[in-house]
């Protein structure tokens, strides 16, 4: 039936600043006030070694979907290459692990009002934004293209506007409560290793949950106008955002403020204009980090609605749940999804401090899990559809060696999970969630079969 088919409502600017939306976000704005105090400047390799993954693994996701416009998204790849359990527990991980990403944005949230607001409890702000962007993704997909074309570009100007600004300040040994700005602030703390290799190590987790989102890109596909010309384009422009937004802007940052000053608590961006003693630039840097989070957010009630919508059209979720509005929306998937979101309001409430460490942990494991699973797919894919790999216009570079390098740095990252301390819970809790899936399946099948009995 047409009534059960999404709109294809995503013009070519909706998804290359969707794709640079979901590059950019809570991990790098907060986050990154963690990861430098782990690792200090060498943060900017980390980074950079992470972002090559990433694009390995888009690499690989946009020539699995390219070569089945049919697909809209995990789930119907790993249904067809590794079946119905497999692509239960990815397309239900999928949906917690955007699920986890809008918690930790609504965390950001109460924390960035804060800034203003210091006596306003954490949990007010995110309640208030997550009815408010509820209300939005209600609304038409094409509403939810332009929202997220105008958040991430006011992210965008943002970042381009701090890095020049910047190097100006640089250039001219602009004075902080730490001292002048200057690149010599990169290495003359400690050099670009202070912590070690151990404290290079375990900023690792909070880099690649930086990424985290960056495939929505793909999962827009089967909203997109034209995929065959769009998708790739958005793919083979991550390098460079890697090397303009992450990259440029923490090398700005760590060079106008030494790292050994930077609060993991807060976001860097905003204390570095507020260590300069420009508090009106701190207070537009804070709105700029306020409407990230509320982005990310954005696109993670989008993606998890659209997830479950896909769950229910092939059999494994409850059928209401593919049900459309009048304006191709799936509303009942996005009640869903907000719900659950809404757990992370009762967490702001019962443990403030510790809520977006142990939220980003769960997250950057259920994320392994995803991208893993999809460089899987795409190596059977390679082997059992020779026929589609050859006429592939958008083929993964270096196969199969970048599979099997993606799979081994990803071992490296649960590995580093284990290691830190507040990171470590992640190992224990994550799995429960697996298990949780395997016994609703087990259950499931056990059901239709009685069915189909009777």
């Amino acid at each position: 039936m047409q009534q059960e088919n999404l709109s294809r409502g995503l013009k070519n600017r909706h998804v290359q600043l969707i794709a640079i939306g979901g590059a950019i976000g809570t991990g790098l704005f907060l986050g990154a006030g963690k990861s430098i105090h782990l690792a200090g400047p060498s943060i900017l390799f980390a980074y950079l070694i992470t972002g090559t993954i990433c694009f390995l693994i888009m690499r690989s996701l946009g020539e699995i979907l390219l070569s089945n416009l049919n697909y809209h998204s995990f789930v119907d790849f790993v249904q067809d290459y590794f079946g119905d359990l497999a692509a239960f527990i990815t397309g239900w991980t999928y949906w917690f692990s955007w699920v986890t990403i809008a918690m930790a944005d609504l965390t950001a949230v109460g924390i960035y009002i804060q800034y203003w607001f210091p006596s306003v409890p954490q949990w007010i702000p995110g309640l208030i934004a997550l009815v408010l962007l509820l209300l939005m993704n209600l609304a038409t997909v094409k509403l939810f293209g332009e929202l997220e074309f105008w958040f991430a570009l006011i992210k965008v100007i943002a970042i381009l506007l701090l890095i020049v600004v910047g190097i100006f300040m640089i250039l001219k040994g602009f004075s902080t409560d730490a001292g002048p700005s200057s690149f010599t602030n990169l290495w003359s703390h400690g050099g670009m290793f202070p912590n070690g290799m151990t404290g290079f190590f375990l900023s690792f987790q909070m880099v690649m949950f930086a990424f985290a989102g960056i495939e929505l890109v793909g999962l827009t596909a089967g909203e997109t106008e034209d995929p065959e010309k769009v998708i790739p384009r958005a793919i083979n422009n991550i390098p460079i955002r890697i090397i303009i937004f992450y990259i440029g802007a923490l090398l700005v940052i760590m060079s106008i403020y030494p790292w050994t000053s930077v609060k993991p608590t807060e976001s860097p961006f905003v204390q570095v204009f507020a260590a300069v003693g420009i508090v009106a630039a701190a207070g537009i840097v804070n709105f700029v980090v306020l409407t990230s989070a509320a982005s990310a957010c954005n696109s993670a009630i989008f993606s998890t609605s659209r997830m479950v919508y896909s769950l229910a059209k092939n059999q494994q979720a409850p059928q209401k749940f593919k049900r459309l509005t009048t304006h191709k929306v799936p509303s009942n998937a996005l009640f869903f999804s907000t719900g659950a979101v809404l757990v992370v309001v009762a967490l702001n409430y019962v443990m403030p401090e510790g809520v977006f460490t142990l939220i980003t942990s769960v997250s950057t494991f259920c994320f392994i899990f995803i991208w893993g699973i999809t460089v899987l797919a795409h190596l059977k894919y390679r082997k059992t559809r020779p026929d589609l790999a050859k006429a592939s216009k958008f083929k993964m570079p270096l196969f199969p060696f970048a599979n099997y390098l993606i799979l081994a740095f990803f071992g490296f990252i649960l590995v580093v999970l284990a290691l830190g301390e507040d990171t470590r819970v992640a190992l224990f809790v994550t799995p429960v969630w697996f298990i949780l899936l395997f016994i609703i399946y087990k259950i499931r099948v056990i059901r239709i079969k009685g069915t189909e009995q009777a």
